[in-house]
């Protein structure tokens, strides 16, 4: 069964807070986070996520109003028992639909392999580093989507 990529609804607040928590750990955004993130969605956030019955992923964007500056993709995450079956790929898919003719930029730890490759085969592509951006030293790896790069 593949999900439903549809946009997140008030009522999806709880399972985005317990997939974050199960996804990022000691960095997880708060309920508090959370709730302002949706506050700001008819503003400038759009937040989709992958519905089977439950919520299995999601992806939070920060899209300027301004066409000319640039997109972040903040956060995407995949439950953990969900993951390389492709919900991943179909999150950034309808992620990168929103931002046509966009520059996007994102941020990853530079030891998440599998988060570069899947960014990688969208073209996203290294710009810079964080050096030791992140506790214990690691880097962050900045990268950039355009879409005439494809």
């Amino acid at each position: 069964m593949r999900p439903a990529i549809r946009p997140a609804t008030a009522g999806d607040l709880p399972a985005l807070v317990a997939l974050d928590e199960v996804c990022f750990g000691s960095e997880a955004w708060s309920t508090v986070s959370w709730t302002g993130e949706f506050e700001r969605r008819s503003e400038d956030r759009v937040i989709l996520v992958a519905d089977e019955g439950a919520v299995v992923g999601y992806v939070v964007l920060l899209v300027p109003p301004v066409a000319l500056d640039v997109v972040e993709l903040l956060r995407i995450a995949v439950t953990p028992a969900e993951r390389r079956t492709g919900i991943g790929g179909q999150l950034m898919t309808a992620a990168l639909a929103k931002c046509r003719g966009r520059t996007v930029l994102l941020e990853v730890a530079a030891s998440n392999e599998s988060a570069v490759g899947l960014y990688a085969g969208f073209g996203f592509e290294e710009i810079s580093r964080r050096r030791g951006y992140y506790a214990g030293g690691e880097d962050a790896v900045i990268m950039r989507w355009r879409e005439d790069e494809e």
